[in-house]
């Protein structure tokens, strides 16, 4: 088992909440939940290799130079780009231009030297979840140069309305409360939703977890598995929230695959943990920065140097070849 993470210290701003209703998000629990964030990530699975970068960064630029980065459409090479947490309407001095950071990112999809397969923004779309904000999001989301776009909200996206304006806008054809399946390249993927029911920690529920039970009951072992997901599958730092009850129970349905990967925002810092066939990578954020686990009270947005803001902030590129037993993730820095 190994863990990794890097992220970048700062201090706090505003948050603020709507009315409780029967399973949206309370103002106590989204200030709870306040300083979750994550980023652009570009994924790549390539020489059976999963490579993480942060966009704009080096080693970025030279991964995309040569071997994953630098293959042709159309060679049977699945890839496709991870953003996260761009929280469209929060105001603080932790980013005082979200959507600025959130354009960049898209820019900086756009710039990568090939068209993904697809682009996932695995949550906190928004920053209070009205329908303005989504409407912001979704239109901004038309200039990434991909084939698909696809969502899992975050808890920002269920502020008061338990997800129902978040569905409006993002859910069409999806089941319960936003979750689904599809396949290409290959690949099985499942996006789910553990953003809803909340007290402290993400939560799936007995109804989602039995849509993955019969969503992989009919596929080979051999089949590579990705799990998006807004909060981690994994403890990454319960004291925080940033873990998901429930989350062992689907965890179990994914050991007999021979490489799983789950990808999650949430937390605003890149971070890997492996344990066996299953590998966690959680995305930075395109909005601000959260500090470590355990290094400030409180998982609150934190302000650094305005030129230091973008080193903070990314996207990820994902990979997969055909044949291949792993994804190739590559994080980018914003710089």
């Amino acid at each position: 088992m190994t863990d990794h993470y890097d992220s970048h210290d700062g201090a706090p701003a505003e948050d603020a909440g709507r009315p409780d209703t029967e399973h949206g998000m309370t103002r106590r629990q989204l200030l709870r939940h306040a300083g979750w964030f994550g980023g652009a990530v570009v994924l790549t699975v390539a020489g059976g290799e999963v490579v993480s970068h942060i966009a704009g960064s080096r080693d970025a630029h030279a991964a995309t130079a040569t071997g994953a980065g630098a293959a042709a459409a159309g060679n049977g090479e699945l890839r496709f780009v991870q953003v996260s947490d761009s929280h469209i309407g929060f105001q603080g001095p932790a980013n005082t231009d979200v959507v600025g950071s959130f354009a960049e990112a898209i820019k900086q999809v756009n710039a990568l030297g090939f068209r993904p397969d697809f682009v996932m923004h695995s949550g906190d779309l928004t920053h209070l979840s009205t329908a303005g904000q989504f409407d912001q999001v979704k239109q901004m989301m038309t200039g990434l140069r991909t084939d698909r776009v696809f969502t899992v909200p975050g808890e920002h996206d269920s502020v008061g309305d338990a997800g129902r304006t978040y569905r409006r806008t993002f859910g069409m054809g999806t089941l319960g409360d936003g979750w689904y399946s599809f396949d290409t390249h290959g690949v099985h993927f499942i996006a789910l939703v553990n953003t809803l029911s909340l007290e402290k920690l993400g939560h799936l529920g007995n109804d989602q977890i039995d849509f993955v039970s019969k969503d992989l009951a009919g596929l080979p072992s051999d089949t590579p598995i990705v799990v998006f997901s807004h909060i981690p599958l994994f403890a990454m730092y319960p004291q925080w929230g940033w873990s998901t009850d429930d989350a062992l129970k689907v965890i179990s349905l994914l050991r007999r695959f021979s490489s799983v990967t789950c990808l999650n925002g949430h937390v605003h810092q890149l971070f890997t943990k492996t344990e066996g066939n299953i590998t966690f990578h959680s995305a930075t954020t395109t909005a601000y920065p959260l500090p470590k686990p355990g290094r400030a009270p409180a998982p609150t947005p934190q302000v650094v140097p305005a030129r230091q803001l973008k080193e903070a902030l990314g996207i990820r590129s994902v990979g997969y070849r055909q044949g291949d037993r792993e994804l190739a993730v590559k994080d980018q820095r914003l710089v």
